[in-house]
């Protein structure tokens, strides 16, 4: 026993032990890679490779040829630090149009089209402004907003692929703002009926360009701050026998790292749902701490919609608090 708990420290010490900063802790849109609403936060953000419930193109553009019905999600995030972290998203899928008519195909034995639009909004509030001399001006805030549409089409029922356009608009300082257009582009490959594979290419061509010299005259200048380009791909496995989806996942950037994921989601009832999650292992050893994650869901029916309550819970190390996601999503 006592070299179980030394083993099992040893490890822990190891997953967690990890430096705070590295390359990618200082690029911009560090907002847009907390993750998206509480399911996928409480799963760990393993879910490009993830398609049934509720699905958001976020995390790959070509999910939304998976969304059974119309979807739409809003969730809120209560952080520390005066900052806040809002979502909204809406998924449909719809039939694409065949060559030849023929009248005992169902909706279902076509291909499928998918489209998703939704919003990221983040920002950081009463911001002390002062003089050189120490003395209070004023309170001020920052936001930054991502928006996102998505397109996605099935080739074969085993085979996706889907686009998104980005569009993030950055308010740092009074006139001091940056907007910046970037693409997702990702695909889904179904192997049966219980496991699927993933790839995901993020955030090309985003970047904000910034302008000071309207404000700072003479001493301002004129910079460009390219995002992290990031490379994603996963796996994920239905266990029918114990009603258990696991997914894991494997991210590259530019910026040094090299992240690995993994999540499993429970579905205890027909009603409730349970997530553990584990974000940003970092195989390079140059990141921050890993994100452990837990997450529930409770579902009902009413009056034919699917109405669901989602909450996940992340642990933010170098933080008073840790972070709480709560969300409203429904299907109909």
């Amino acid at each position: 026993m006592k070299k179980i708990l030394i083993i099992s420290f040893l490890i822990i010490t190891t997953l967690v032990a990890q430096p705070e900063f590295s390359d990618i802790s200082s690029q911009p849109g560090a907002f847009s890679r907390m993750g998206f609403g509480a399911r996928g936060m409480g799963m760990g953000n393993v879910m490009s490779a993830v398609k049934s419930g509720n699905l958001i193109s976020y995390y790959n553009p070509a999910l939304s040829v998976f969304q059974k019905e119309n979807s739409f999600q809003a969730s809120y995030g209560i952080l520390s630090l005066d900052r806040k972290l809002n979502f909204l998203n809406f998924t449909k899928r719809f039939s694409l149009p065949s060559k030849k008519a023929d009248t005992t195909k169902t909706k279902e034995d076509g291909l499928m089209a998918g489209i998703s639009f939704g919003l990221i909004n983040s920002g950081v509030g009463d911001i002390i402004e002062r003089d050189d001399q120490g003395n209070n001006l004023n309170i001020f805030s920052t936001t930054e907003n991502q928006f996102f549409f998505s397109f996605a089409k099935e080739f074969t029922k085993k085979l996706a692929f889907g686009l998104s356009v980005k569009f993030y608009h950055y308010n740092l300082f009074r006139d001091l703002t940056s907007s910046g257009l970037g693409f997702d582009f990702g695909g889904v490959y179904s192997f049966d009926e219980d496991i699927t594979f993933s790839f995901v290419i993020k955030d090309l061509n985003s970047k904000y360009k910034w302008d000071t010299v309207p404000i700072l005259k003479q001493i301002g200048s004129q910079t460009e701050d390219s995002f992290p380009l990031m490379k994603i791909i996963g796996v994920s496995y239905f266990y029918k026998k114990y009603n258990t989806l696991i997914a894991a996942e494997f991210e590259n950037s530019n910026a040094g790292t090299n992240f690995f994921r993994i999540g499993v989601e429970h579905y205890l009832t027909n009603n409730f749902t349970l997530r553990l999650g584990l974000d940003q292992y970092n195989f390079s050893n140059s990141d921050f701490p890993v994100l452990p994650s837990f997450g529930v869901s409770f579902t009902r029916v009413v009056r034919n919609i699917l109405l669901s309550v989602d909450y996940a819970y992340v642990i933010e190390r170098y933080s008073p608090e840790d972070r709480h996601i709560v969300g409203v999503s429904v299907r109909f």
